[in-house]
């Protein structure tokens, strides 16, 4: 998996580049979009295989999982208005969220792959290019040499393309309003 701080980036980076005035709480829901597909690894206490269904990996990781979730996190918090241009808007950014963790994790360069079509076909995918330290599972094993060379390629491989996506939006919204 990619670390928490490279998920806890992709949220921070699609709101500041979308939902520009919204509140910090919808900037917290997307953070937590973003980490919420890793909270599958409870599954290893009970004895859940990696590969299965509900393993590491698995349906948490899949669209129909970040469908759900966005849409639901969307309704909760718009209540009545969710098919308004904000509400369709906050469906979007939490669906995106929470799909850029399976994304991300399937740029990794360890694990099983990920279930991006679960529960229609369970098989588990990478994409061909894989630029990504996988992170350990664990927060003493993240504060080693591993946790380094994690942070090193995210930076690289997550934070230098969305510094671009952020300069190229901010200097787009720049010449839209200039007069």
């Amino acid at each position: 998996m990619a670390s928490i701080f490279g998920h806890l980036l992709t949220a921070i980076v699609l709101k500041n580049n979308s939902l520009k005035k919204e509140s910090w709480r919808i900037l917290l829901i997307g953070i937590i979009c973003s980490m919420l597909p890793d909270a599958d690894v409870i599954g290893f206490k009970f004895n859940i295989a990696y590969k299965d269904f509900w393993g590491h990996r698995g349906f948490s990781h899949s669209i129909l999982f970040a469908i759900i979730t966005g849409f639901t996190l969307a309704l909760l918090y718009k209540r009545k208005n969710i098919f308004s241009k904000q509400g369709i808007h906050l469906t979007l950014y939490f669906t995106f969220c929470t799909a850029s963790h399976g994304i991300l994790d399937a740029l990794t360069n360890g694990g099983l792959g990920v279930a991006f079509f679960s529960p229609w076909d369970t098989g588990r995918y990478f994409f061909e290019w894989r630029p990504i330290q996988v992170s350990p599972i664990g927060i003493k094993k993240f504060f080693s040499q591993w946790g380094l060379r994690v942070i090193y390629s995210e930076a690289i491989f997550i934070g230098g393309p969305f510094l671009i996506y952020t300069v190229l939006c901010f200097g787009l919204r720049k010449i839209k309003n200039q007069p």
